[in-house]
């Protein structure tokens, strides 16, 4: 074998690669993109979760939008709701700039159908999916804007801070753990979730927890804790924070000032109380749809020495008697079989009634068919 042609073609490679790798590092450096050393420090302060929370897509939009919003003057309208206020103060502390403290936010659960007060009406054998039983069908139960019970806002929470409660079917929110990053109210086809503002460190709100709006008869017949749009709550409030339309009461968190009106007005219990503590919830006490009716209540008992008050005799059961009924025509075989009963019928009862025919004397001679009508022939 040639060493030579060996080596002819060792060189040309190492020259070919030589010529690329100096190809590739003057366009590197012509095209190069300059990144302004500021986004790799926020890039640092954010916690990296990636939810998209703050409206970016990932923590390196978040900290490319913090920059650019410093360099224009000003950081407002955004907030990592992962980091919370904790997190921005650094932020603007890398970029020489003041945050405003934004108001704490909280995922809200707007339904109560639970499986008590929704009774559940069929069986849902599909994928396990609330997007898939929406598209396909209203659910185990009869109300087309509750919530479907399948999780699909419990798998998209990245926090551990939603989880479903087996005897309600009804997903509850931690509040402690909730960072109101919104993957839940975007998992959730039905729009139950919502992700709104509350009060204070103990994230107090009230919330209208339900979605229907059907009208208010059709509503009561579905749920036990539907809201039926009586704008008892919205009369009832005074700092202008309930309004009713589309046959559902909503509650404005900016102008609700916690009075708790409108929580005490409700007389179907759809206003809940939410806090960090919990959720509370007035029982109102409404009949379940397809519940039996309670049973009578008893008969109150006799003081001793009183005189006992007699009974009303009870009303004698009405006798039906049946009705003779006689027919002068004789009846068909169908006919005797629904008055009688089946029997045999070969020889029908003979009239009882005989009609006989009168005689008619005209001068013209008849035809024959009328001889026989007239039992001449």
């Amino acid at each position: 074998m040639d060493f030579q042609v060996i080596l002819i073609a060792v060189a040309a490679l190492a020259v070919l690669g030589f010529v690329l790798a100096l190809l590739l590092f003057v366009v590197s450096k012509r095209f190069a993109v300059k990144e302004d050393p500021r986004i790799g420090q926020v890039l640092e302060v954010l916690p990296g979760a990636n939810c998209g929370g703050c409206g970016f897509p990932g923590c390196g939009g978040m900290a490319a939008a913090c920059v650019k919003a410093a360099d224009a003057g000003s950081l407002e309208g955004l907030n990592c709701p992962v980091g919370g206020a904790e997190c921005m103060g650094r932020i603007a502390g890398i970029l020489g700039m003041e945050v405003a403290a934004s108001a704490p936010k909280l995922a809200i659960v707007r339904c109560n159908g639970t499986c008590e007060k929704r009774p559940h009406v069929r069986t849902y054998d599909g994928v396990m999916s609330c997007r898939v039983a929406n598209s396909t069908c209203m659910g185990e139960t009869q109300c087309s804007y509750g919530c479907l019970g399948c999780g699909d806002c419990v798998a998209a929470c990245q926090f551990d801070a939603l989880h479903m409660n087996t005897e309600t079917g009804l997903p509850e929110v931690d509040a402690e753990k909730c960072t109101a990053c919104g993957a839940c109210q975007k998992a959730c086809p039905r729009g139950i979730m919502e992700v709104r503002t509350v009060s204070g460190a103990n994230k107090d709100a009230f919330v209208v927890t339900c979605m229907n709006m059907d009208k208010g008869a059709d509503a009561m017949k579905i749920c036990a804790s539907s809201c039926i749009a009586c704008k008892k709550c919205q009369n009832a409030c005074g700092s202008d924070a309930v309004h009713v339309g589309n046959n559902i009461a909503y509650i404005n968190p900016d102008a609700c000032v916690l009075c708790g009106a409108c929580f005490e007005a409700c007389p179907r219990g759809a206003i809940a109380s939410v806090s960090i503590k919990g959720v509370e919830r007035r029982d109102t006490h409404n009949p379940i749809p397809g519940a039996a009716k309670p049973a009578a209540k008893p008969a109150k008992a006799v003081a001793s020495g009183a005189p006992a008050t007699p009974a009303a005799p009870a009303k004698p059961a009405k006798e039906w008697k049946p009705i003779d009924i006689k027919y002068d025509a004789p009846l068909m075989p169908s006919q005797q079989i629904l008055l009688a009963g089946p029997k045999d019928i070969s020889n029908p009862a003979p009239a009882a009634k005989e009609v006989k025919f009168e005689d008619k004397r005209t001068d013209a001679p008849l035809p024959p068919s009328q001889l026989i009508l007239l039992g001449l022939k």
